[in-house]
């Protein structure tokens, strides 16, 4: 069954003695997470050698201990709270969770995923790193946490009010509540599911499709030569924030001072973040209002992120405003299709021919057809053509045939294939 989820995330208000309790509540939990990862690795260092063959340079001697997993370590909970009293005002099901997570991070770390990749060792936290903690049920008869009027009740802590900036929508129901410490305040996220989820539009009914190049120069170009100029939060802001990296240099590290200024670039560095959020979801809106189907390239940003252009590609945030596009897309019920991106910068758009240029040359010539374009409308065009266009398999993504420049035909196909990608998503954040 195919369901809906998504994240409300609103700022709450808690008192200066509830506030304390939240802070020492995240101590605790740290504390208990490094707790637990030393006992994991212990037990990996000790148990490591095989039975046939042992190390030559040293080797652990003595009985094997017991095998350290979360269901025995959830089990020593109750010890836990017998030789730490501090422990039991803390919510149960909040140190459950927080097991949970370092269970899911010591499994992605010794157990490869489908492509064989594996993710890296679970670290010790420091004072200050774990600024979370987890109410995995809400509004039910033995939930942690409590939303009514305005009113968010939690275990162990108290009433506080939030700030419902927007209505939860009808339909849906409270799954978890996430209590996150963040630069400028402490805030709730709720985690809501319905089980109706949009249907993609149905094929029929598709009257416009673009395809969508994102740059450097421009944020993205549209194939029928719309731009959208790119902002460089991060470059317009780079010197203020180096600025305020000296000042915290010339503090005395541990000062009150120094964590104050710590506060104020975590708090420029947040404002960064959330201008260029606010960009993506509302170009986001504006594609998905203007167009029933969206072709982008499924670009490996990863190695990008690897050239001398990093510092530009990761301001850009392409990645996160394409998963952007994505979920906007599925609450809309509008079509988004990703192509394979090699060679649409330097094939021609109306021929096909590879005309290779350098990233300094922004203008598309042909010398074969002698069409003239900008380069990343050209690319636009190509990435339309090649979402729309039949693949060698003898299947179309799409199953429509449109001019690259926008609308329908006259004459449509009369078998419509079915599309070979179905982008439904599950999980919107």
């Amino acid at each position: 069954m195919v369901v809906m989820i998504l994240t409300y995330c609103y700022r709450i208000k808690p008192s200066a003695e509830q506030e304390a309790t939240m802070c020492y509540t995240l101590e605790r939990l740290r504390r208990h997470w490094n707790y637990c990862l030393g006992q994991r690795l212990d037990c990996l260092r000790i148990t490591r050698c095989q039975i046939d063959r042992c190390s030559l340079i040293s080797e652990p001697i003595g009985e094997i201990p017991a095998q350290v997993n979360y269901y025995t370590q959830q089990s020593a909970l109750k010890e836990t709270k017998k030789l730490f009293p501090d422990y039991k005002n803390i919510w149960s099901e909040s140190q459950q969770v927080n097991l949970q997570r370092l269970n899911k991070a010591w499994e992605r770390w010794l157990i490869p995923d489908k492509s064989g990749k594996r993710g890296g060792r679970p670290r010790f936290k420091k004072v200050g790193e774990l600024r979370s903690f987890v109410y995995p049920r809400v509004n039910c008869q033995r939930a942690g946490a409590h939303l009514k009027n305005g009113i968010l009740k939690l275990s162990k802590i108290g009433e506080m009010p939030i700030i419902m900036h927007r209505p939860i929508p009808d339909g849906f129901t409270l799954h978890t509540c996430t209590i996150v410490q963040k630069a400028d305040g402490w805030y709730c996220c709720f985690v809501i599911q319905d089980e109706t989820v949009p249907e993609p539009m149905p094929l029929d009914e598709i009257h416009s499709a673009v395809g969508v190049d994102v740059g450097l120069k421009e944020f993205l170009t549209t194939s029928d030569g719309k731009t959208v100029p790119i902002q460089q939060t991060y470059r317009k802001t780079q010197s203020h924030l180096v600025r305020q990296q000296r000042k915290l240099a010339r503090k005395k590290a541990g000062s009150k001072r120094a964590e104050k200024q710590k506060n104020f670039i975590a708090r420029i560095h947040q404002r960064i973040g959330r201008i260029r959020e606010n960009f993506h979801y509302n170009t986001a809106h504006k594609l998905v209002k203007q167009y029933d189907l969206i072709a982008v390239e499924d670009l490996n940003i990863r190695g990008l992120a690897r050239t001398r252009l990093s510092k530009s590609i990761l301001d850009a945030a392409w990645g996160k405003f394409i998963n952007i596009l994505e979920a906007v897309a599925v609450k809309r019920g509008v079509r988004i299709v990703a192509v394979n991106p090699h060679g649409t910068s330097q094939n021609c758009s109306n021929c096909g021919v590879k005309v290779p240029k350098t990233l300094s040359v922004r203008l598309h010539e042909c010398h074969i057809c002698g069409i003239t374009l900008d380069r990343d409308e050209n690319a636009a065009i190509n990435i339309l053509n090649r979402a729309l266009s039949v693949s060698e398999a003898g299947r179309s993504p799409v199953g429509l045939i449109l001019p690259a420049r926008g609308g329908l035909v006259s004459g449509l196909p009369a078998k419509r294939e079915l599309p070979s990608r179905e982008w439904v998503q599950l999980s919107l954040f």
